[in-house]
């Protein structure tokens, strides 16, 4: 008898960022294999950081993502800090927060209303979405108008602010210029809330991972412009020894690295960073996660998109308290002498932890840069997840299945042009 052979392929992903495809094989019944195919061509970031002034990581990796430069900026502002051994001013540190608030706003309210919600909506994009629930997708864009609007603020525009630099910021704001935005931000934490309570009410499939999770820490609050590195399967470790525990490896069908946490699989972003994280929360965004049904770990998912909306509460209610908080700086950045060292930085990008690792030599030159983005280090559970789904679901026809599929890996968020700046290409043929 021929084996019956059955191949689910999408050549192009929709409504993620960046260009992949997927790939899936079955055979007699059976689960063949799963391909996640990252085509878009590397862009060689580490490589030609090489040779440029320790100033320049943070305006320079800000261009690897459109959506979220603000997490490249401080990752690398956090590694060369380190390397120059310079501390920067609390009060800077809290403007650098609140910065990143905007980003996690503005990024989580473009991925849940125009990229995740018309899964759930049964709607091929936005566009459809859009004309049965106008109101809905209004309130998702002034959303998105806050973040935008606070990233224009503190950083001087939403795409690649131009305002942060090593130490701090080329300029920073007088007190009663922050009324306005705070005002905005008061309006937006109400349509935050409803935002929870909007997306808590979809139908999610009842799956569970199983992965490791990983993601930072920080004392007292919720991670995210820096922090410690914590596991949901072992004892935390120092962001310096990220690369002991943290492997990338290539495959031979994707131009993005595959990392792992020692040896195994692991998942960082929202998932990861509510299940080690959630007693942190605000109290109106605790609140909001106990009246959507979240417990203390969520692990299904389809469900991201509930802990999305919960953080994004949270950072408007965080950057109201920064801003309630906020006395001008005495002084826009700290000084950052160069010197010869080697720093490593991390910040919670809205996908996940980001990592940079940066030699700098004694004239003030990068000589090595490794950029560790939250969908590389995603990317093998993915795989695994979708071949868990499959599994499950092998009754399904492919179109169902495959649009299944291409559900699951939205819920990941992945923003593949972050994950493809590998060093080296390596082609296995059989």
């Amino acid at each position: 008898m021929t084996p019956e052979t059955r191949t689910l392929s999408v050549g192009t992903l929709a409504r993620v960022e960046g260009e992949g495809a997927l790939h899936v094989t079955l055979k007699d019944g059976e689960l063949e294999g799963v391909e996640l195919n990252i085509y878009e061509p590397p862009r060689f970031f580490e490589a030609f950081l090489r040779g440029r002034a320790y100033t320049e990581p943070p305006d320079l990796t800000a261009r690897i993502c459109g959506i979220c430069p603000v997490a490249y900026q401080v990752s690398a502002c956090n590694a060369i800090e380190e390397a120059c051994g310079v501390q920067v001013d609390d009060d800077l540190v809290a403007l650098r927060r609140l910065l990143y608030c905007g980003e996690w706003i503005n990024s989580h309210a473009l991925h849940i209303y125009l990229l995740h919600a018309p899964d759930f909506l049964g709607y091929p994009d936005i566009v459809g979405m859009s004309r049965d629930h106008a109101e809905v997708v209004e309130r998702g864009l002034s959303l998105k108008k806050a973040g935008n609007r606070l990233m224009e603020f503190v950083g001087g525009r939403a795409i690649h602010p131009v305002n942060v630099r090593l130490g701090g910021f080329y300029s920073v704001p007088a007190r009663l210029e922050f009324r306005p935005i705070a005002e905005q931000l008061r309006r937006a934490l109400d349509s935050a809330v409803a935002t929870v309570e909007w997306v808590a009410g979809f139908d999610f499939p009842d799956v569970e991972l199983d992965h490791e999770f990983l993601a930072l820490t920080a004392s007292g609050r919720y991670p995210i412009e820096n922090g410690t590195i914590a596991r949901s399967g072992g004892p935390s470790f120092a962001v310096a020894d990220f690369t002991n525990h943290v492997a990338e490896s290539q495959v031979p069908y994707s131009t993005a690295l595959h990392a792992t946490l020692d040896g195994g699989r692991h998942l960082t972003g929202p998932l990861a960073r509510y299940s080690l994280n959630s007693p942190a929360l605000s109290p109106i965004a605790a609140q909001a996660a106990a009246d959507a049904g979240l417990l203390s770990e969520c692990r299904n998912p389809f469900r991201s998109i509930i802990v999305r909306a919960v953080e994004v509460v949270y950072a408007i209610e965080e950057a109201l308290r920064i801003i309630e908080e906020y006395q001008r700086p005495s002084r826009p950045f700290v000084d950052v002498p160069a010197r010869a060292g080697v720093g490593h930085g991390v910040s919670e990008a809205p996908r996940g932890l980001l990592y940079h690792r940066y030699r700098i030599d004694e004239d003030g030159l990068v000589s090595a840069a490794t950029i560790i983005p939250p969908t590389s280090q995603n990317q093998a559970a993915i795989e695994a997840d979708l071949a868990r789904i499959v599994s499950d679901n092998l009754s399904l026809d492919d179109a169902a299945l495959t649009t299944l599929c291409e559900r699951l890996i939205r819920s990941y968020d992945p923003c593949i042009s972050c994950s493809t700046h590998f060093l080296t290409l390596t082609v296995q043929r059989t």
